[in-house]
């Protein structure tokens, strides 16, 4: 299946000045693999270590992209540096008024698609791409959510449409929506 996102529809916040200098002037930093990683709540650890500092946090959100093949990147400086994802490149969060934003606070409005996977979790496919939603926001979400009878919910209700929950099993999210989890040189 192709990738749910596409970068010319995604409302990227705009690169520091900085970073675009950076770039400029060295433009063949090598890329670095296995420092960084995006855990299933949306927060961000070097090395394994949660990175607490708000400045770094928004940083770090503001130059997250993703490549051709799928691979989820933070533009350091120069440095492409590659972002091992616990599960989804997204985290969605339930905001008041019942909006859904990412991890980095892009804000969503639409919804093309909504699926559980096996392990119960949550997935939002939007014009962003697939996110798992936050687990902290899931008795917020279980309102919208259509039951139908059974254990698991079998639709979500948001903006005025009832969207069918697709199953899916959690070993197969990154196949099935094209972004690479562990990317690698």
């Amino acid at each position: 299946m192709s990738r749910e996102h596409a970068s010319s529809t995604i409302p990227w916040p705009a690169f520091d000045e900085g970073v675009v200098k950076a770039m400029a002037k060295w433009p063949d930093v090598p890329q670095a693999y296995g420092w960084l990683s995006l855990d299933t709540r949306g927060g961000w650890r070097i090395q394994g270590e949660t990175i607490s500092h708000a400045r770094a946090r928004d940083f770090l959100a503001r130059h997250y992209r993703h490549d051709d093949h799928g691979r989820w990147y933070v533009q350091n400086g120069p440095q492409q540096v590659f972002v091992d994802l616990d599960y989804t490149p997204w985290v969605y969060r339930l905001e008041p008024g019942g909006a859904f934003s990412t991890h980095t606070g892009l804000m969503t409005a639409d919804l093309d698609a909504a699926a559980l996977d096996d392990d119960g979790n949550l997935l939002l496919v939007t014009p962003l791409g697939v996110g798992v939603v936050d687990d902290r926001d899931l008795a917020a979400v279980e309102p919208l959510l259509d039951w139908e009878d059974g254990d698991e919910p079998r639709a979500l209700r948001w903006l005025q449409r009832r969207h069918v929950l697709t199953p899916v099993a959690r070993s197969e999210v990154a196949t099935r929506y094209g972004f690479d989890p562990r990317p690698r040189d």
